[in-house]
């Protein structure tokens, strides 16, 4: 008995292409047709919030970005705390740089030092929801992590995903970590 497997590739947004006319080949041959994407470059948005979920979606994002020739932006959304009291105040603790410190690491730990070029990276304070809801309005492609630290593990998938996946205005890919 002989076993085969197939390798499938996660489903990717389909694009709308324009033709671009046709060539004659130097050498008299048949007439070629060349395609292009006819919008604006393709651009995945990947939340991240430092989880070791959102590290694997911003490699993920990137799997499925390099054959597209797709840009990769990695948003973080921070915002105070709704109860922020007297001992944050006092101090000198800034919740945007440790946000911005949070996206670092969590690119650093997706790719090493080494960066992708075709990565971005976003810092934007607001609650994670309506940011990244509004940010699908600009993206071929939502990716987020699955952290799931809700009510009875908010289902297995977190709250902020669950809300993207039922409002966002493009195609979302939740992704958990390798040892979820």
């Amino acid at each position: 008995m002989t076993e085969v497997s197939f390798l499938r590739r996660p489903a990717i947004p389909a694009f709308q292409l324009r033709w671009l006319g046709s060539e004659k080949p130097a050498d008299g041959g048949k007439t070629e047709r060349i395609m292009d994407i006819q919008n604006e470059p393709v651009t995945f948005i990947v939340g991240v919030d430092g989880s070791d979920s959102s590290v694997e979606a911003l490699r993920k994002a990137l799997w499925l970005a390099e054959p597209l020739g797709a840009q990769v932006k990695a948003l973080t959304c921070w915002n105070y705390p709704s109860a922020y009291t007297v001992p944050y105040a006092l101090g000198n603790f800034s919740f945007k740089e440790t946000a911005q410190k949070s996206l670092d690491d969590a690119v650093e730990r997706a790719f090493g030092l080494d960066l992708p070029r075709d990565l971005t990276t976003q810092l934007i304070q607001g609650s994670a929801r309506p940011v990244l809801i509004e940010a699908s309005k600009d993206a071929a492609l939502l990716i987020l992590g699955r952290r799931g630290f809700g009510g009875f593990k908010e289902l297995l998938m977190g709250s902020v995903s669950s809300a993207c996946a039922a409002h966002a205005s493009c195609p979302v890919l939740i992704v958990r970590a390798h040892d979820e």
